[in-house]
């Protein structure tokens, strides 16, 4: 009952905010810049560090099947969501792409389905929530997961607790922990590629990557580039490295 509670809380924030986001993507600027920089401060001192040494140490087929086993798991949640957008016909290729990684591709390791035409799809339960018109609400940027917004920050309540995950891979809460530990510093090592892509400001940079990021994929590829920080041009280069890493 709280869970559902807190849920109804954030889309609830987020509906309400609508017409200000409309007007002011980011009016919560000074704490979010606050958490953005003990974020920062995580990150030079342990995330990087430690995502650093892993990509040392990992040769790249065994990190490219890290990526590709979380990224199979993740698969139950993309057809979830799918299904939540009426999407049926994706629903069923990437039923079909999970069955054949879970079982030709041991378990996700290898990546047989995109070799066979089953792409990766992207979709969540802040992709869900926007479909049905729920509005976006405040730019927020939360604590260690870094940028989001309300309904976003309601999709990740969505997910965590009402769809399967990693606690149906291991056997133990620490299994469970290590699971996450692992997917975190295999992301942040992936992202290491692009750092170079950020110029100027870098939490505006950020946010509006992000916004333009989750404005394409709710719109199914179609972004109206109206967000007004001048960060250049390089969207297109982080839209393909993000998708590489995929």
């Amino acid at each position: 009952m709280t869970r559902t509670l807190w849920l109804l809380l954030l889309l609830s924030m987020a509906a309400l905010t609508q017409a200000e986001d409309e007007r002011d993507p980011d009016p919560w600027e000074g704490f979010n810049r606050r958490v953005f920089a003990f974020n920062e401060v995580m990150d030079k001192y342990v995330l990087r560090p430690v995502a650093v040494g892993y990509q040392a140490v990992t040769p790249a087929p065994v990190d490219r099947s890290v990526t590709n086993f979380f990224s199979n798991l993740d698969d139950v949640l993309v057809v979830i969501n799918d299904v939540g957008q009426l999407k049926f016909g994706q629903a069923a290729s990437d039923s079909a792409r999970f069955l054949i990684n879970t079982t030709v591709g041991f378990f996700g390791i290898f990546d047989v389905a995109t070799h066979i035409g089953l792409p990766k799809h992207n979709e969540d339960f802040g992709q869900t929530l926007g479909y049905w018109g729920v509005g976006t609400g405040p730019y927020l940027v939360l604590p260690f997961l870094g940028p989001s917004t309300l309904r976003d920050t309601g999709g990740l309540t969505a997910g965590y607790f009402y769809a399967p995950g990693y606690t149906d891979v291991t056997n133990t809460t620490a299994q469970t922990y290590g699971a996450y530990a692992l997917w975190g510093v295999d992301l942040r090592a992936d992202l290491i590629a692009s750092e170079g892509l950020i110029s100027g400001d870098k939490y505006t940079f950020l946010r509006s990557a992000f916004l333009q990021r989750r404005e394409y994929l709710i719109n199914d590829g179609t972004s109206q580039n109206d967000f007004e920080d001048d960060w250049g041009d390089d969207w297109d280069d982080w839209e393909d490295d993000e998708e590489a890493v995929e």
